[in-house]
């Protein structure tokens, strides 16, 4: 049992096998790009005879379906095992395995939050004219469990790369092409070398920084090198001697930036520091008897000195007594309850004290 995880480091080795000797329930983030199964079958040309440099590595050959999902399950099931209670995973593939996979994942526990689709913008044609281009793959991103409460998702973050507007389950990117894609004597490094762009999403968008970040079918380092650039860490697990050495070049050469891990991250409220009611009476900046003004016109209730408050013979919290009168079954108190400046006179909302409260001192 390895008794400190392997940070920022490549092990090779079977995934099953290294992730066994992982602490339990150790890892933030999973990002897996296992064999697709491709069965390919006979080489590919093109209309002009030259042959297709498709996948036809050995990793990616399997006897029959049967061993494939045999596969699946074991290395799905040592992922889940080093995955914390608070983690989530990712699978990408195409639709030759991801709908196998995607059927392993639910029965052994997963809850699937969102199935997204790479859409290539610069497909590989499909040269024999018998079917469509196949131009996306399918990313399956899944919580530990159904029961699982809380799980890194920077919402806001993935806002602001999509310009302000909420960022869809259909992400438009490039095949790893030019520069990025990794070469040996002029040849793929990796066959299937996936490009960084769609890395930095994954890992932008449920991780935050310092997280550990668990590929375990690491091939070329991509998940690696985006991770250290967004200041995550990473254990990269990979079974070809070749790719672990090509990983390794390729890390060594990305230098992240020296900023703060406040760079990394966005504020918002839902990872703000929970202020309860009651501490803006503790604090002064309420009084027991002091009136809040529902909605700003609305009805006037009174702060009673436990942090509840009353209004015609209804007493409770902030949020109670606010969906009694708005008719809700939920109100969120703070954006609905105001308070009379002393020095103005002006109904301000009792949010705003809320982040003098947050505010650094």
């Amino acid at each position: 049992m390895i008794s400190n995880l392997p940070l920022d480091q490549i092990i090779q080795g079977d995934c099953c096998e290294v992730l066994a000797q992982l602490p339990e329930k150790s890892v933030d983030l999973i990002f897996a790009d296992p064999p697709y199964n491709l069965q390919l079958q006979q080489e590919l040309l093109r209309p002009n005879m030259t042959k297709v440099d498709a996948v036809d590595d050995e990793w990616d050959q399997f006897a029959d379906f049967a061993a494939y999902d045999t596969f699946t399950t074991a290395w799905l099931l040592a992922c889940r095992r080093v995955l914390k209670d608070n983690g989530t995973i990712w699978v990408i593939g195409s639709y030759h395995n991801i709908y196998r996979v995607g059927k392993i994942m639910m029965d052994l526990g997963f809850w699937m939050l969102n199935d997204l689709v790479w859409i290539k913008t610069n497909p590989m044609p499909q040269f024999r004219g018998v079917r469509f281009a196949n131009a996306h793959e399918t990313l399956l991103w899944a919580k530990r469990s159904r029961n699982q409460k809380r799980y890194t998702f920077n919402y806001h973050m993935m806002k602001h790369l999509n310009d302000e507007k909420q960022m869809r389950s259909d992400w438009e990117l490039p095949l790893c092409t030019g520069a990025e894609r990794l070469r040996v004597n002029g040849e793929k490094g990796h066959t299937t070398q996936k490009p960084e762009a769609l890395l930095y999403r994954v890992i932008l968008s449920s991780s935050n920084p310092g997280d550990v970040v668990l590929d375990p079918f690491f091939g070329s380092g991509t998940t690696g090198a985006v991770a250290k650039r967004l200041h995550r860490h990473y254990i990269g697990v990979e079974r070809e001697p070749t790719y672990v050495a090509l990983a390794q070049a390729r890390i060594a050469g990305v230098s992240p930036n020296q900023f703060d891990d406040a760079v990394f991250t966005l504020k918002t409220r839902r990872n703000a520091p929970r202020i309860a009611f009651a501490a803006l009476l503790e604090a002064g900046l309420l009084q027991p008897g002091d009136a809040l003004y529902f909605r700003k016109s609305g009805p006037q209730a009174t702060i009673m000195a436990d942090a509840h408050i009353a209004i015609n013979g209804l007493r409770g919290s902030i949020h109670a007594v606010g969906a009694e009168l708005a008719g809700q079954p939920a109100c969120n108190g703070w954006e609905n309850w105001y308070y009379r400046d002393k020095a103005t006179g002006e109904l301000r909302l009792i949010d705003v004290l809320r982040e003098c409260m947050r505010a650094p001192r």
